[in-house]
């Protein structure tokens, strides 16, 4: 993501329409999700006929979508000055694979004591590290592109090896020292590597080889000033329809429950505050410019939506309570999350060298 020099006028005044209300439509496509899932019979039933690892084929193809045009944008040939970075990747691999489920785990029994199916959805929400939304959130805040790539393919890696034996210890083994009650989880090592393939290897492969191509074809001037423009919207109306999808998948469970998902957001909501400032705290502290501590901090606060509910809705089944509690999780983490967006870019100011502050752009550009 690009930061551009100050011009003269308000900046309110050089934003588009969009540009401007981003947060506004964001917060109208959940409405209209809602809207959907409870005006239209069936509706719910017929978008979850079709499904890709447990996940409706059309959150799917938003997830795609959503996540092309960003990973278009990586310059690959970057890559090796951040898996050089030390200060970055050992502070990543704490924060998302000790300290974030041990988060979890604990803001679940303490909000959630007596209801173990929300519990148990919640713990597994914290285990499934993100590796999809939060390259929009990182874009858009103006983070270290490659840095996330690097990060989100380590949190692939360790998800494919770490997910299920955590589990198996937050569920099974953690209780049992405690005295608490334990829960089994039955979750293949195949079906978890099949998620991370078709959600992060497809556009992943796509975004590479757009740049290798387009590069070679014509140039990287042309690439950056030309094509990328035209592709990166559609980062943002993917976003959108994944966002309307979902909440018409669960329009009608959200609606008919809010006492349950009253319960299940005060745990998120403290999840994603604590792991945000944490780490973009620690990232101040081990010395990270701002690019790279916000890219830390997104990456330890979101989550895997797509894995958690697709582990869920396989071991518990889909009107489980350990469902429910993964889709309020996306639900509460999009609008926490845009919202962070907005206070990092507010905090660009505490860290030396970066622009004072800046304006969210769907086109995945900051506007200071």
């Amino acid at each position: 993501m690009t930061a551009q020099a100050p011009a003269a006028g308000p900046v309110a005044g050089r934003l588009s329409f969009l540009d401007r209300f981003l947060a506004v439509w964001i917060l109208a496509a959940m409405a209209a999700g809602l809207g959907l899932g409870r005006l239209v019979p069936g509706l719910g039933d017929a978008l979850a006929k079709v499904t890709v690892t447990g996940v409706s084929l059309p959150i799917a193809l938003g997830l795609l979508v959503m996540m092309y045009p960003v990973l278009a944008k990586v310059r690959y040939d970057r890559l090796d000055t951040v898996t050089r970075d030390r200060r970055l990747l050992v502070p990543s691999l704490v924060l998302n694979w000790v300290l974030g489920p041990a988060v979890m785990f604990a803001l679940a029994w303490l909000f959630l004591p007596d209801l173990p199916e929300y519990r148990t959805g919640l713990i597994i929400v914290g285990l499934a590290r993100c590796i999809a939304m939060v390259i929009i959130w990182n874009d858009l805040a103006c983070g270290d592109r490659e840095a996330a790539a690097v990060l989100v393919a380590l949190n692939s890696v360790f998800q494919v090896i770490a997910f299920s034996a955590l589990g198996w210890f937050y569920l099974s083994v953690l209780p049992g020292w405690l005295g608490l009650e334990t829960t089994g989880l039955d979750v293949s090592v195949w079906e978890i590597a099949r998620s991370v393939l078709i959600f992060l290897g497809i556009p992943l492969a796509a975004g590479f080889l757009t740049r290798r191509l387009g590069e070679k074809a014509k140039g990287r001037d042309w690439y950056e000033s030309k094509l990328i423009p035209r592709i990166g919207p559609f980062a943002l109306y993917g976003l959108l329809f994944t966002i309307v999808v979902l909440f018409a998948l669960q329009g009608d469970a959200i609606t008919s429950k809010p006492w349950d998902v009253g319960r299940i957001t005060l745990p998120l909501l403290v999840y994603f505050a604590v792991m945000w400032a944490g780490s973009m705290a620690l990232g101040k502290a081990v010395g990270l410019d701002y690019p790279r501590a916000t890219t830390l901090a997104f990456t330890a606060a979101g989550n895997n939506f797509e894995l958690a509910i697709a582990v869920a809705i396989a071991t518990f089944g889909a009107t489980s309570g350990q469902a429910l509690a993964g889709v309020v999780g996306p639900l509460i983490e999009v609008p926490v999350l845009i919202g962070l967006v907005h206070v990092a870019l507010a905090a660009r100011r505490y860290f030396p060298g970066s622009p004072a502050a800046a304006t969210l752009s769907p086109e995945g550009t900051a506007r200071v």
